[in-house]
């Protein structure tokens, strides 16, 4: 059989390159496949952890078929150090999502998180950073269909925008949102490639790309530090379960499967099950960081001093702990400032080891054994429970909503008579299971939980839209990550909620991460220029002094306002986008969605809730307002602005409520409207 001739045009080339490195990906994954592990075990506990181990892997080494294996090459002036490379392919490296290399080790695709890779993102021409070559690819269905370069290090060349790069940033979005590995800005690049000791806070306003940074940021630190984070724990936290739905398959694009994802609710909702709401005024007083005080007052008033001694009987001696060493031991434990649970479980011990102190005095030689027998004695149990009884996290806030002399009592001093009764329950509740828990409720459950026990710390939390979560809910966020570090990603200009973050510096003060390193991102790469220009009217209006972002498009995007008399032209509207390519949606405030869900239905066009995916057949999601935040669409039609306003407790919460509405738009956006438009937008 005669061999074929190898291929001479460079685009033929990049496509023998990129079926070897598939045909070498599925060889990576069939060697793993084929692994014989039933004599390597010592026993079935192991036999199981590297069986799950082993299939994660197979899963990680998975080749998608529509999307590239690689995305760009690097071709550098002098080989790099071999510190730096994964390994070395001539001077010539392919930056892909993952790692892949043939039978002899010798890498084909570098995965984009290796040190070799940086310059792909970061070398310009004023910096070429050692590379002669950069090239970018064009894909259509996961095949090679264009190339580009850029001669960093030829001076004859200009330096220029990236045509490729403008395709991709602007590619229609079908389905759930996708990785940006290969647009990755250099600013974006530095704050991914940010070590895992330090906390980073991203602001950013609509389209800078700051989720997808934080997720990539997640990728990157699994990278370069796998074994610690496998050890810790990673975990991304999103306002909703749409919000996840829509993230959730970047990091497996990215082969990294072992993320979790929560929102706060399901974090602090271990104990008890949230079906009760509270107003404006009741949620910001419970969500306030003063609350934290009132609860360890209360937890910590459990604890009383003893005024009777301790009388220990063993055999035929009897040991008496009098009751002003009792309470040396209880202030002791008290001034330690260790967690209530905690100090409880040592007060037998330190009460065992006062009795073990006079045994040796008399000559005897007591040891460990005897202190725990002296430490389990009836005496002592009953000492502890009088002196530092249990405590129920759930039933103490049960109390405090429900006992308003209970409490004023821990309240004094720090919450006003009206505050506390603003958050009391105005009718009586028999038990923690009958009580209907608001969201604000289960932080308060949450804080006193950790009061009693130590909550524990993940080794890295990215936290998502975070500038609607209140004091306290900062609080339960950070106790998830007090000896890990966090990514905290948000837009002061897109808080909607009453207690949203007033500046960053504060939500890093109640998150317990004063150290954190604050980063801004200006350069809008979703939103088109005429939208997002449109949209930055309303920043003097909620958040003054807030850099408005500056689109990057090429492409300024379509924008149109229409006053229109009724759904029906909402409706053609839609229609009129859907006869483009990828994704649209339909936002409006909440009350009026079944209407336009009528509406649509009658029309016969198809329509899906925020968080489904979108298909070939249906293209068309009818959003609430309250659930845009975070999602993104080709093309949206924004119904009644005014009405999204006023779906709102107050005008600026409104206005930044529609802010959010107006730049969930990739290529075009539709404003209809039969009430005048909003002042703020004229």
């Amino acid at each position: 059989m005669s061999t074929p001739a190898p291929a001479t045009d460079p685009l033929s080339r990049e496509r023998s390159h990129l079926s070897e490195s598939r045909a070498a990906l599925r060889a990576m994954r069939e060697d793993v496949e084929s692994l014989d592990i039933s004599d390597v075990t010592a026993n079935w506990v192991n036999a199981e952890v590297l069986a799950r181990q082993i299939d994660e892997r197979i899963k990680a080494l998975a080749d998608l078929s529509d999307t590239p294996l690689f995305f760009g090459r690097l071709d550098y002036l002098h080989a790099p150090g071999a510190d730096q490379a994964e390994g070395a392919y001539g001077e010539r490296f392919y930056i892909g999502r993952r790692h892949v290399h043939d039978h002899d080790g010798d890498p084909m695709v570098i995965d984009w998180r290796a040190p070799v890779s940086q310059p792909f993102y970061r070398a310009s021409k004023k910096d070429p950073m050692d590379i002669a070559l950069r090239r970018r690819f064009g894909y259509t269905r996961g095949e090679i269909t264009a190339y580009e370069d850029e001669h960093l290090s030829d001076p004859a060349e200009a330096a220029r925008t990236s045509k490729l790069l403008q395709q991709e940033i602007e590619r229609p979005r079908v389905g759930p949102m996708r990785d940006i590995v290969a647009t990755i800005q250099p600013e974006q690049d530095e704050i991914v490639r940010s070590g895992l000791g330090g906390t980073v806070c991203v602001q950013g306003g609509p389209g800078t790309g700051k989720t997808a940074v934080g997720l990539h940021r997640v990728a990157y630190l699994l990278y370069a530090h796998r074994e610690r984070l496998a050890r810790t724990g990673t975990l991304v936290i999103g306002p909703n379960r749409s919000f996840l739905h829509y993230i959730e398959q970047v990091l497996p694009a990215l082969g990294e499967l072992t993320v979790q994802q929560a929102t706060v609710d399901d974090l602090v909702a271990r104990d008890v099950d949230i079906r009760g709401t509270d107003d404006a005024a009741a949620a910001v007083v419970k969500g306030d960081a003063r609350m934290a005080e009132v609860l360890r007052r209360a937890v910590y008033a459990h604890v009383t001093l003893p005024t009777d001694p301790v009388v220990v009987v063993r055999g035929s001696r009897r040991w008496r702990v009098p009751a002003y060493e009792l309470e040396d031991i209880v202030r002791e434990l008290l001034d330690r400032g260790i967690r209530y649970g905690a100090a409880r479980d040592a007060l037998p011990q330190r009460i065992a080891h006062a009795v073990l102190v006079q045994m040796e005095r008399s000559g005897e030689a007591p040891d460990d054994r005897v202190q725990d027998a002296v430490a389990r004695n009836a005496a002592v149990k009953a000492a502890v429970k009088q002196l530092w009884p249990p405590v129920d996290p759930a039933k103490l806030v049960l109390r405090l909503l429900t006992d308003a002399d209970f409490l004023a009592e821990h309240a004094d001093g720090i919450l006003t008579e009206d505050e506390q009764k603003t958050i009391v329950w105005a009718k009586p509740v028999r038990s923690v299971k009958s009580a209907r828990w608001s969201p604000a409720d289960a932080v308060l459950i949450d804080e006193a939980t950790d009061l009693v026990e130590r909550t524990h710390s993940l080794g890295h939390v990215v936290l998502d839209e975070a500038q609607d979560l209140s004091p306290m809910q900062y609080r339960a966020v950070g106790r998830r990550c007090t000896t890990g570090s966090a990514t905290v990603l948000g837009d002061l200009a897109q808080g909607t909620t009453p207690w949203a973050t007033r500046s960053w510096a504060e939500a890093l003060s109640h998150l317990g991460k004063t150290d954190g390193v604050i980063e801004e991102l200006t350069a809008g790469f979703r939103v088109p220029t005429d939208v997002i220009t449109y949209a930055s009217r309303l920043l003097p209006h909620i958040a003054p002094g807030l850099t408005p972002v500056a689109s990057v498009r090429e492409n300024p995007g379509f924008f149109d306002l229409r006053a229109v008399t009724g759904t029906a032209e909402v409706v053609a509207a839609c229609e009129e986008l859907l006869r483009n390519e990828g994704s649209t949606g339909l936002i409006a405030a909440d009350a009026r969605v079944p209407a336009l869900a009528e509406a649509l239905t009658a029309a016969g066009i198809g329509h899906l809730a925020p968080g489904e995916e979108t298909t070939a057949e249906t293209r068309l999601t009818l959003v609430p307002a309250s659930l845009a935040k975070g999602l993104e669409y080709d093309y949206v039609v924004l119904d009644e602005p005014q009405a999204v306003v006023d779906g709102e407790p107050d005008e600026r919460t409104g206005l930044r409520r529609l802010y959010v509405a107006l730049t969930r738009a990739v290529s075009g956006l539709i404003v209809t409207h039969t009430a005048p438009l909003p002042p703020q937008l004229t």
